[in-house]
């Protein structure tokens, strides 16, 4: 009863890439603001993902 054996969380980089990558965050115009927020704070990465 109520048991799920199911994995709860599938992870697909594919998927992650595409949402969250580099160039996703390029297209958009918030996308491109927020890389030039993390660059000026100095961040190693400037993308989350």
């Amino acid at each position: 009863m109520g048991f799920n054996n199911a994995k709860e969380h599938r992870k697909s980089r594919i998927k992650r890439k595409r949402q969250c990558g580099f160039l996703s965050r390029m297209k958009t115009r918030g996308g491109r603001a927020m890389i030039n927020r993390r660059r000026k704070i100095g961040r190693k990465l400037p993308n989350v993902a």
